[in-house]
C-alpha cells in the first residue's frame, strides 16, 4: 500500500515517513538486521510491545501542547490503527498501543498532516522537551517558558549532533521555582529567573532515574536566555563524544558527569563553543507562541464563579481549578485515571475546548490535561459536561491522583502490574481517606520495573514492580520507596528504597503509611521532611510485618488484574534470529551518514555537514576496529584506538589512513577547533569522502585474505 501524503507534510517529514516505509519492507525481506532496524524505528517513535507483532507509537508533543483538532486527529487514528485509547505519559506524550508495524508510516503521515511528529520520540536522541503545563498562565512564573520549550524542541529536532547518541537525553523547562517539570531529575533542567531585568534560567545537569537515580547538579544559577540553547548543544556534543556506548546501564549523561565531575564537563563544553551552529540564540523576540487561540473576546470576565450546592462541583472547584495570572480567567485541570482516555471521550473533550476554552490544551506531567482561559460563568456548565465524560473527578495532582506507567499490560521491561495496583490504591484512598483529595503534598508514583517511567524515584511514596522468591515459588512484589519529591524548602529529592513487599499487600502498606503520618506528622510538615525526621529504619520497621513471607496466602501469588499464578517474564519480546555481518552493517551506516553530509553541504547547512562527516569518521573507524575484534566504547575511545591501531597502515586503494599516531585524532577532533563555515565544511566532508572508501577497500582486502566473516546471530522482530 502506498503512503498517502498531503501538502501539509514537510519535505523533511515526508522523507522520514517514506524512509520508514522502505526500511520496514527491507526488514521484512531480511535485508536489514534487527539491531539496525530497532535503532532506526525507535527514533521514529515506533516501540516494540510486550506482545509480539504490534508496536507502541509515541506521539511527541513539546511541553504537552496540543490543539482541539490535533486531539481529534489522534483519537481518530487510534480508532483506525490502534485500540481506541489515548495514553498520556509522564513526558507529556500521547501513546497508542497495538499498532501493526506496517501501519506506522501512514499513521505518522496523517499525524504530520495535523502538525504532529513522531520523530525522535524514542531512541538514543533528544526526547520530548517537557514543560510546566501552567506555562503562560502560572501566577508564579517570571515569564512564559512556552516559547523556550518549543524552540529547544525545534532546534534539536533532526539535528545531526543527537541522532545516534549512546543513550536518550531528556530536557525539561519549569515555569517557576517550584520546578513542576522536575528539572532536578533531567539531563538538562531549566528554571526561569530574572536578573537585572534580563531573562535567563537556572541550569541543572545530569539528573536521571532508573536503577541508580541521580539528582542533577547546578551548573549555573543564572544563564542568560540567549545562551541556553547553545549551551545545551555543547553539553550534547560532549555527551555524544565521551558518553558510554556499550554498557547500556552506564550510558546516561548522569554517569559521565559523575565520572569526570561538573568542572571538567563544563570545561569540555567550553571547548565546543567555537564549533557551535550559533553562539547566541535569542528566543523571546523570535517566537511568541499563541496561548489564546480560539477565544473571540479577550476581555476578562468580571462575573464571579456561580455558587452551587453540588458538593462534587465545589470539591472539583477547589482541587482542579485555579485562577490564571490573567485576572478573570480560569484554568481547569482534568484528572485521568491511569492516563488513559477513550477516543470518543477525547473527541467530546475537544468539542468542549472549542466551546469553553482556548485552543491550547496541555498534557500534564502527571498524565492529566489542562484547559486554559475558561470564563468563571462557564465553569458550572463545563463541570457538568466533563462529569458526563468521567473527566471531573476531584483531586488533580493530589495524593489521590497516582502517576503510573502501563507496566505488564504492554511493556517488555515490566515485571509486575502497574495498572492493577494503581486502581486498588485509588479505591483505598477514596473509601478510607476521602479528604486526601485536598492533600497536594504527598505524591504517589508507580512503575512496572526499576527503570522509572512512572517516576517512582521522585515520589514522596513510590512503588516499582519487582518479584520475590519464597522457596520454589515466585510472587509479584513492590519495592517501596519513600522520601522523594519536594521537601518544605522546595528542594527536589531522590527517594530511598525502604523495603520490598508482596504486590497484593500494596494497599495495606499505603494504609499504614498514611495512618502513621496522620498520627505522628507535625502540623504542616511536608511528607519528605517527616520521612527525613523519622529516618529510613523507622519506616523499615513500620512496614516489616507486611513483608513477612511466613504469612503469605494463595492470592499473594497472583498479580493484580490476573487470575493465573504469577511467573517472572520479560515479555514475549521481538524475537526470531538473523545472521549478519556486523562490520558490513556498520559500514552501511557510515555510508548513510556520508550521504547526509553531502546533502547538508549541497544545501549550505555547514554545521550539519560537518557533524555528519564527523559521524562518518567515527562509524567507519568503528567498523575497522570491529574487523580486528577490537572492542569499541565511546566515540573518543574509537578515535584513539583507531589512531593507534592503524597508524601507517595503507588501504588497498592506495590511501594511508594516517601516517603517524595522533594524525587521525587531530583530523577528527578538528571539529571543535573551527567555526562551522563553508571552507572548513567542504574540506572536512572531502576528507570523510576519502576516508570511507579506504576503510571499505581495507575490509574487502581483509575478506580476500582471511575469508568471509563469521556471521553474528541477532534477534529479529516479527511483524503481524
Amino acid at each position: 500500500m502506498s503512503i498517502q501524503l498531503t501538502d501539509n507534510v514537510s519535505k523533511a517529514a515526508r522523507r522520514d515517513i517514506l524512509d520508514l516505509d522502505q526500511k520496514i519492507n527491507s526488514f521484512r525481506s531480511g535485508d536489514i538486521a534487527d539491531e539496525a532496524f530497532r535503532k532506526f524505528r525507535l527514533t521514529r517513535g515506533v516501540y516494540g510491545q510486550r506482545q509480539p507483532g504490534v508496536q507502541m507509537i509515541r506521539i511527541k508533543l513539546p511541553y504537552g501542547r496540543i490543539t482541539a483538532d490535533q486531539l481529534i486527529r489522534i483519537a481518530d487514528l487510534s480508532d483506525r490503527f490502534a485500540t481506541g485509547n489515548l495514553h498520556a505519559t509522564t513526558r507529556q506524550d500521547i501513546q497508542l498501543h497495538f499498532v501493526k508495524l506496517g501501519d506506522s508510516p501512514q499513521l505518522w503521515a496523517e499525524l504530520e498532516d495535523a502538525g504532529i511528529t513522531l520523530k525522535e520520540a524514542c531512541g538514543n536522541t533528544v526526547r520530548n522537551v517537557t514543560g510546566s503545563a501552567r506555562a503562560g498562565i502560572d501566577p508564579l512564573e517570571p515569564f512564559d517558558i512556552s516559547p523556550y520549550a518549543f524552540s529547544i524542541f525545534d532546534y534539536f529536532l533532526r539535528n545531526p549532533i543527537c541522532q545516534d547518541m549512546g543513550r536518550k537525553f531528556k530536557i525539561s523547562v519549569s515555569s517557576s521555582e517550584k520546578d513542576s517539570a522536575y528539572g532536578f531529575m533531567h539531563d538538562v533542567g531549566l528554571v526561569p529567573r530574572m536578573q537585572d531585568g534580563q531573562r535567563g534560567f537556572k541550569v541543572m545537569l545530569g539528573g536521571g532515574l532508573g536503577a541508580q537515580p541521580f539528582p542533577a547538579q547546578t551548573a549555573f544559577e543564572f544563564l542568560a536566555e540567549e545562551k541556553v540553547i547553545p549551551f545545551i548543544e555543547g553539553v550534547i556534543r560532549v555527551f555524544d563524544r565521551y558518553g558510554e556506548r556499550v554498557k547500556r546501564h552506564k550510558a546516561r549523561m548522569k554517569y559521565l558527569l559523575n565520572d569526570i565531575g561538573l568542572d571538567e564537563l563544563l570545561r569540555r563544553v567550553e571547548e565546543e563553543t567555537l564549533a557551535l551552529r550559533v553562539q547566541t540564540l535569542p528566543i523571546a523576540e523570535k517566537l511568541i507562541y499563541p496561548t489564546t487561540v480560539g477565544i473571540d473576546d479577550l476581555t476578562p470576565s468580571a462575573s464571579p464563579i456561580p455558587t452551587s450546592d453540588n458538593p462534587k462541583f465545589n470539591t472539583w472547584l477547589r482541587t482542579n481549578v485555579f485562577e490564571q495570572k490573567q485576572s478573570g480567567w480560569y484554568a481547569v485541570q482534568l484528572r485521568v485515571l491511569l492516563g488513559d482516555m477513550p477516543a470518543d471521550t477525547a473527541r467530546a473533550l475537544a468539542q468542549l475546548v472549542k466551546q469553553y476554552a482556548a485552543d491550547d490544551i496541555r498534557v500534564t506531567v502527571n498524565q492529566g490535561y489542562l484547559l486554559r482561559f475558561v470564563r468563571p460563568e462557564h465553569l458550572p456548565d463545563l463541570f457538568t459536561a466533563l462529569d458526563t465524560l468521567g473527566l471531573a473527578e476531584p483531586g488533580f495532582d493530589t495524593t489521590a491522583d497516582i502517576t503510573t506507567c502501563p507496566g505488564t499490560d504492554t511493556c517488555n521491561l515490566a515485571i509486575s502490574s502497574s495498572y492493577g495496583i494503581t486502581r486498588a490504591l485509588e479505591v483505598l484512598m477514596r473509601d478510607e481517606f476521602p479528604d486526601i483529595v485536598f492533600n497536594d503534598d504527598i505524591k504517589i508514583k508507580i512503575s512496572g520495573c526499576m527503570n522509572g517511567c512512572g517516576q517512582h524515584s521522585v515520589a514522596n511514596i513510590g512503588y516499582h514492580g519487582s518479584s520475590l522468591k519464597n522457596g520454589a515459588y515466585v510472587l509479584p512484589a513492590l519495592q517501596v520507596l519513600l522520601g522523594g519529591g519536594f521537601n518544605g524548602k522546595g528542594e527536589g529529592l531522590i527517594a530511598d528504597k525502604v523495603i520490598k513487599i508482596p504486590s497484593k499487600r500494596g494497599p495495606e502498606s499505603l494504609r499504614t503509611l498514611l495512618r502513621d503520618y496522620e498520627a505522628n506528622g507535625f502540623d504542616g510538615e511536608y511528607y519528605s521532611d517527616y520521612y527525613a525526621r523519622q529516618g529510613k529504619n523507622y519506616f523499615y520497621q513500620l512496614l516489616k510485618p507486611i513483608a513477612d513471607l511466613k504469612t503469605l496466602v494463595d492470592s499473594d501469588y497472583i498479580d493484580w488484574d490476573h487470575t493465573e499464578q504469577y511467573v517472572t517474564e520479560v515479555g514475549v519480546g521481538e524475537c526470531a534470529s538473523v545472521l549478519i555481518d556486523l562490520v558490513a552493517t556498520t559500514l552501511t551506516e557510515a555510508g548513510e551518514k556520508l550521504d547526509w553530509s553531502r546533502e547538508a553541504l549541497a544545501e549550505g547547512r555547514w554545521a550539519d555537514a560537518i557533524y555528519h562527516a564527523y559521524n562518518t569518521f567515527i562509524t567507519g573507524a568503528k567498523a575497522a576496529l570491529m574487523s580486528r575484534d577490537i572492542p569499541t566504547n565511546t566515540q573518543h575511545g574509537i578515535v584513539s584506538d583507531f589512531d593507534k591501531t592503524f597508524a601507517g597502515v595503507s588501504s588497498p586503494n592506495g590511501a594511508d589512513f594516517h601516517e603517524a599516531e595522533g594524525d587521525f585524532k587531530t583530523l577528527v577532533f578538528s571539529i571543535n577547533k573551527q567555526e562551522p563555515a563553508e571552507t572548513f565544511a567542504r574540506q572536512f566532508v572531502a576528507q570523510a569522502e576519502a576516508f570511507l572508501p579506504a576503510i571499505q577497500a581495507y575490509r574487502e582486502s581483509q575478506i580476500e585474505l582471511e575469508g568471509l566473516p563469521v556471521l553474528q546471530e541477532l534477534s529479529q522482530a516479527k511483524d503481524s
